[in-house]
């Protein structure tokens, strides 16, 4: 089964999205910054990465994202963010956000499912 990469800072995050995709089969590594993401995603090889927007700073993410692609590393991106209810932000594809989709927090068991199966496919 898949090897997904978790980084989020929230620890309830992280426990519930574990849990949500250990249920569905997926294995799950996580971290909880950027610093420790970007070394479990070289060491794992994850077949797909979630990623929070907002960690220790409001554009971990973002940094984050643009450096594995500056790497050419292609494994797909699930960004978590509840920044565009914040702010009233709509992120669209592109350099500076290069990730694969968008979800907002909270997200649905169901919801995380189905985007996390339609990245692997």
């Amino acid at each position: 089964m898949s090897l997904i990469a978790i980084i989020d800072d929230d620890p309830d995050i992280i426990e519930a999205t574990s849990l949500v995709l250990n249920a569905k089969g997926y294995e799950v590594v996580t971290a909880n910054n950027p610093v420790d993401g970007y070394t479990i995603i070289k060491e794992k090889k994850p077949d797909l990465i979630i990623l929070d927007v907002m960690m220790d700073e409001p554009d971990d993410g973002f940094f984050l994202a643009q450096k594995l692609r500056r790497e050419k590393i292609d494994i797909p991106i699930l960004m978590y963010t509840s920044v565009s209810k914040a702010v009233g932000f709509e992120f669209g594809e592109g350099e500076l956000v290069p990730v694969n989709d968008f979800v907002e927090k909270p997200i649905s068991p169901e919801q995380l499912v189905q985007k996390v199966e339609n990245l692997l496919i």
